[in-house]
């Protein structure tokens, strides 16, 4: 889940199987608890790298005879992973791609009752940084792996695993173009983050921006002199609050989510060096997370308009102030079709049918905007993730192990 996810508070129910020949167990197997524990003593938090990881992954389908693609970053200490598991005449194309992340967030400064990367199982929980977001999805899919290799595929399975997800969904970029870029054409993905086996259709983009103010600095006594860069802020900063304002009370509205209009926020906010010094600098955070009904392409440029406005005046002071406007993550939504067909098959094949769309963020958007029609739909709950102490009900891995079994079964010629 990403790092500017929220837990959306919802009670979140354990999917059902709508059909005889699928059955689910209350148990996770051994060897999925294995591949979740083995998993996550790999310390991936986003500033390291995960590539032991990834190389493990790797070599697991190397001894299947299953090939993979390592799509690096800039630094070439993270990938993604990119793997196909071909239909049994040979076809890479079409098919279902499952879709995870190797990245969590960091344990600083949390109070943990155990150690968050050795696994511990307490009162049916696992207790472990990653447990529900989201090591314990890329877990069942390994422990499957074999199965899945064996099986008698009417069309391919595709396992797609990114870096960097709680930093801004970084890492999927490029695994979304190599997908594309292979010429794959999934008929549907899944991306596995916690939703609690709900099959989970739409949720909000995610855009964050960082405003950088340069005025003038000057002695206060002579504020004439200077340009002050905090004033410069709040401008901006009463802007985004106003636009807020519109978006509650005359904006788009969407009632699948808690929050059904498009939000903005400054949530972070730094400037001055003195109480007598008019500011030459101040650096202001801001986000929105828009609905489906607004454009967030559009939305950046009207906030990037007032900038340049609010930029004009301060260099009408004085022509050496500037501002600069820099996009730091752009997630962009989900807003599958309630008809769409990958939204059918994840409940048959066990996830319970939600109306409601979440808001936090995934990379389900980027695979939805490459035109793959996706659903989020994953073992655990939101409410746990990226908590002291985050843990996943053992039930709920079951249940992953129920839908990966299912998934096999449906696509077996």
């Amino acid at each position: 889940m990403t790092d500017f996810s929220l837990a959306d508070g919802r009670e979140l129910g354990i999917g059902c199987l709508e059909h005889q020949e699928y059955t689910m167990s209350a148990t996770p197997s051994d060897a999925t608890l294995e591949e979740i524990t083995k998993l996550i003593t790999f310390e991936t938090v986003s500033r390291n790298s995960n590539l032991p990881l990834i190389d493990y992954v790797g070599e697991r389908l190397k001894t299947l005879g299953i090939e993979s693609k390592l799509v690096h970053d800039a630094t070439g200490k993270k990938a993604n992973l990119l793997a196909t598991i071909p239909a049994h005449d040979g076809t890479r194309t079409g098919g279902i791609v499952l879709s995870g992340h190797t990245d969590v967030v960091p344990i600083d400064g949390q109070d943990w009752s155990s150690d968050p990367f050795t696994p511990q199982i307490r009162d049916g929980k696992l207790y472990a940084r990653g447990a529900a977001d989201m090591k314990s999805f890329i877990g069942v899919v390994m422990a499957k792996i074999d199965a899945i290799a064996a099986a008698r595929l009417s069309e391919p399975i595709h396992l797609a695993l990114s870096y960097d997800e709680e930093v801004g969904c970084l890492g999927a970029v490029g695994l979304v173009a190599a997908i594309t870029a292979d010429n794959l054409q999934p008929r549907g993905a899944v991306v596995g983050e916690p939703t609690s086996m709900r099959v989970v259709r739409g949720h909000k983009s995610v855009n964050v921006i960082k405003v950088d103010f340069h005025g003038i600095a000057a002695h206060s006594s002579l504020t004439p002199q200077g340009v002050n860069a905090i004033s410069a802020a709040a401008d901006f900063a009463a802007f985004v609050d106003a636009r807020a304002r519109e978006f509650a009370s005359t904006g788009a509205s969407d009632e699948a989510y808690i929050v059904p209009h498009t939000t903005t926020t400054v949530n972070q906010i730094q400037g001055g060096i003195a109480v007598n010094t008019i500011p030459a600098a101040c650096t202001l955070h801001f986000e929105f997370r828009s609905i489906g009904a607004d454009d967030p392409v559009a939305l950046i440029e009207l906030f990037r308009a007032e900038a340049q406005r609010i930029e004009a005046l301060m260099k009408a002071r004085n022509p050496a102030a500037r501002i600069d406007f820099e996009v730091l993550a752009q997630t962009p939504g989900l807003d599958t079709p309630e008809d769409a067909a990958i939204v059918s098959l994840a409940a048959e094949l066990g996830g319970t049918l939600s109306p409601d769309k979440v808001t936090y963020g995934t990379e389900a958007g980027l695979f939805f905007n490459a035109g793959i029609p996706t659903v989020v739909c994953g073992p655990g709950d939101i409410a746990q993730a990226h908590a002291a102490d985050e843990f996943i009900a053992l039930e709920q891995i079951a249940a992953c192990e129920s839908f990966l079994d299912n998934l096999v079964h449906a696509l077996t010629a």
